[in-house]
């Protein structure tokens, strides 16, 4: 395979950001209160049919049938959105059964021997394009396309059988209510299908890099303080849940306003952006790693004990010391020092707030200690004496 084309699957399959996950969550809810109220109101229609006009026999059960289930299916779907925590697969669970209840809406006119409308519907044929719509909601390129994806096999599928099924053009079917069958006219409808499942594609890609833009600090390129924020409080929330530990770090440029006063603030910027790209190529991809401000920045390690965050943050450390600095003018300085201080979930804190606290409290105590140290020991006495920084 080409290697464009792989890089193309493996971003089109990859997983969405945890911000867009939980934004993809409150569009799930809004969808499952949708489809629910549809529901219940198509549930009305054959239960009203058999009452006040007395409707029996196989259509009538059929006609029942179809809609409690796609009500009961409804109401399960919505009780498990509601849930603080509703599971991953939910996205696609329910992206699927919206195109498939479609599909049996139209299947269910060739049980009635009504083929042309199975195949030739101006109305419930457009349920697809509600259904694809709504996968845009969930943020994830992935249920875009796998959506999209299984309503064009379904309804191809239902288009061929019925083709091969009936005559669909012969005389017993005039005088055509729903019209004349033609390949053209469906093939129509499948790049139909294919142009909304690309621009349901397209607008998550670019929810995606708007998401980037927006939560990018500038000079560096890491994180912002925004979306470490909103970022730890997914983490915390997913650590609390499986019971794992999490440790966060707190670190700062040693005398940094010194190093500007000395330089320049240009050199300053080449800096911060050296240290940046250490701590980028340091931490996994399922850590988090921000400039909180200044020259702050912080560090999220989901799955992660403090001694082995401590570990990784002194490694980080001695790199970034013994990595010198290229000016803009040519000239090499000698590399910065960072200072850091650790906290961990739950040993050490139980919310966002008293964790990064306690980070902080220990940075500061590795400035007033020395600085170019980690500091990750749990007997800290607070003192408000703080030395420069």
């Amino acid at each position: 395979m080409n290697v464009s084309l792989q890089k193309t699957a493996v971003a089109l399959w990859s997983k969405p950001d945890p911000v867009l996950v939980g934004a993809g969550a409150a569009g799930e809810l809004f969808i499952a209160k949708l489809r629910l109220g549809l529901a219940a109101s198509l549930l009305l229609i054959p239960i009203l049919n058999t009452i006040l006009f007395r409707m029996e026999g196989t259509e009538a059960f059929v006609g029942i049938g179809l809609t409690v289930s796609a009500f009961l299916i409804s109401a399960g779907a919505y009780a498990i959105a509601a849930r603080v925590q509703a599971p991953s697969w939910l996205s696609f669970a329910t992206s699927f059964f919206d195109v498939t209840l479609v599909t049996v809406g139209l299947g269910a006119f060739l049980f009635f021997n009504q083929p042309h409308t199975a195949v030739n519907s101006k109305v419930i044929f457009e349920g697809y394009f509600l259904a694809i719509a709504g996968t845009s909601l969930r943020y994830d390129r992935r249920v875009c396309f796998a959506a999209g994806l299984l309503a064009l096999t379904e309804y191809f599928s239902l288009v061929a059988y019925t083709a091969l099924r009936w005559d669909l053009n012969s005389e017993a079917f005039a005088p055509y209510p729903y019209g004349l069958f033609s390949w053209s006219a469906q093939i129509s409808r499948l790049i139909l299908m294919l142009i909304a499942s690309a621009l349901t594609i397209a607008i998550v890609t670019r929810s995606q890099k708007l998401l980037r833009l927006a939560t990018l600090d500038p000079l560096t390129t890491l994180y912002n303080r925004g979306y470490v924020d909103d970022r730890f409080s997914i983490e915390l929330s997913r650590t609390q849940r499986y019971g794992q530990a999490l440790t966060i770090a707190v670190l700062d440029v040693d005398q940094f306003k010194a190093f500007n006063d000395t330089h320049g603030h240009a050199a300053g910027d080449v800096a911060l952006r050296s240290l940046s790209a250490i701590l980028r190529q340091s931490f996994r991809q399922s850590d988090t790693v921000g400039r909180y401000g200044g020259e702050e920045f912080v560090v999220l390690m989901p799955e992660t004990d403090i001694e082995l965050a401590h570990q990784k943050l002194e490694s980080v450390r001695s790199t970034i010391a013994s990595s010198p600095i290229d000016l803009p003018s040519g000239v090499q300085l000698n590399g910065i020092t960072i200072s850091a201080g650790l906290a961990e979930f739950p040993a050490e804190g139980s919310n966002e707030a008293e964790l990064f606290a306690i980070a902080d409290e220990r940075l500061f105590q590795a400035k007033r200690a020395g600085r170019n140290r980690v500091i990750s020991a749990a007997d800290i006495s607070i003192d408000q004496t703080k030395v420069g920084a």
